[in-house]
């Protein structure tokens, strides 16, 4: 069976598909995957065939708004229209033109569309190739985002002859999403917005993905002060937020491993305390289950991996999903979360500090941990595709 994966180019949308698509590969399926340019290099070292589709988030944004704006200035809802248009209009015409050509040139058997990626299901329904919805995270109802989106994406299937209907909205129902297709769901059932029903779900362990390298040496070393982690993640980092957090978290007896991502350069975070170990890259999929606190900016990669390895959480969130998450953590007693003005030093080392010495927050973190053990994984999800096709 051929079958055709497709994302937006970014880590968080692209990298929560990879454990699918290489257990598909397994599976004896030929898989190829449809996305932007800069993440080839990682499929191919999967065993996935990359193929260029569909253009680039920043490239697109860069279009739409003002020099300088950042995820962040998006995050109220002034910005709501805008990012309803970014990914109801402009990606997903991006992608619905680009997968279109590449069903016709290779006719695949099914294509796995990732949640944010609706032109391709757009252009696998005008093809008559069924689609399954890959889900990157915890989805959340009551979002305006649904209702600012349905309109661009009508316009967008009219244009691939395809007419969308009605989409029910009703309940805070986001399946404008989803196209109507089957919704391959990695959050963990206990951590699901009950309000977010999707009739046709098809659970499916989160496993975290990270393009290989080497850990740092303090990861693995023998330690007898516990290790905390600290990622803004690939998209929202912010160099002041950064300080604030490092500042706190290196007045605790603990050793501090921080991860810059691409968004801030190390140099801007100046000079850090001996027990702070910068790096602007780590393979945190790997990471994960040496650390024994992630504080992070609840990203759904991020929050999945850590939920995957029962790690507490302290979430400082900047925008887009990861308020949500953050709250869905807060209230599962999984960890804590600190918002805007919040985020200085003294209230980021005293939560911290409470979070590592708690029992009840690790004893949820192993919980929820071994619910996502007992989710049916991607070999399991990749044995059955022929079924559902």
């Amino acid at each position: 069976m051929l079958i055709l994966f497709s994302s937006l180019g970014a880590h968080g949308h692209l990298f929560p598909l990879l454990p699918l698509a290489r257990a598909a590969v397994r599976a004896g399926h030929r898989v190829k995957f449809a996305t932007t340019g800069g993440f080839h290099d990682v499929l191919a070292g999967i065993g996935v065939e990359p193929v260029v589709a569909g253009a680039g988030m920043r490239d697109v944004a860069g279009e739409l708004l003002p020099p300088g704006t950042t995820p962040r200035d998006l995050s109220g809802p002034e910005g709501a229209p805008i990012i309803a248009r970014l990914f109801g209009d402009l990606l997903a015409r991006s992608f619905a033109t680009g997968v279109a050509g590449l069903i016709d040139q290779e006719r695949p058997d099914l294509v796995v569309q990732e949640l944010a990626n609706p032109g391709a299901g757009i252009a696998a329904r005008a093809a008559g190739v069924p689609v399954l919805c890959h889900g990157f995270g915890r989805m959340s109802s009551g979002s305006e985002m649904p209702k600012l989106m349905v309109g661009h994406l009508r316009g967008v299937a009219a244009e691939h002859g395809v007419d969308l209907g009605e989409v029910d909205l009703g309940g805070g129902d986001d399946s404008v999403f989803l196209l109507g297709n089957p919704y391959l769901d990695i959050c963990p059932p206990s951590l699901r917005d009950p309000s977010f029903t999707i009739p046709d779900t098809i659970p499916l362990r989160p496993v975290p993905f990270a393009a290989p390298g080497e850990l740092p040496a303090i990861a693995t070393a023998p330690r007898d002060e516990p290790l905390v982690y600290l990622t803004l993640g690939t998209a929202f980092g912010h160099a002041e937020v950064f300080r604030a957090a490092i500042d706190g978290l290196a007045s605790l007896d603990a050793h501090v491993l921080v991860a810059a991502g691409p968004a801030v350069e190390t140099a801007a975070l100046g000079e850090v305390p001996d027990n702070v170990s910068l790096h602007a890259w780590v393979p945190q999929a790997d990471l994960l289950p040496h650390v024994d606190l992630v504080v992070h900016h609840g990203g759904s990669g991020t929050t999945m991996g850590a939920l995957g390895a029962g790690v507490p959480q302290l979430v400082l969130p900047q925008g887009a999903d990861q308020f949500t998450n953050a709250e869905a953590v807060v209230a599962a007693g999984l960890g804590g979360r600190l918002i805007g003005d919040e985020v200085a030093a003294e209230a980021v080392a005293s939560a911290a500090r409470g979070l590592l010495a708690s029992e009840e927050v690790a004893v949820a973190a192993k919980a929820v941990a071994a619910e996502i053990a007992a989710m049916p994984s991607p070999d399991e999800v990749a044995a059955r595709l022929p079924e559902l096709v």
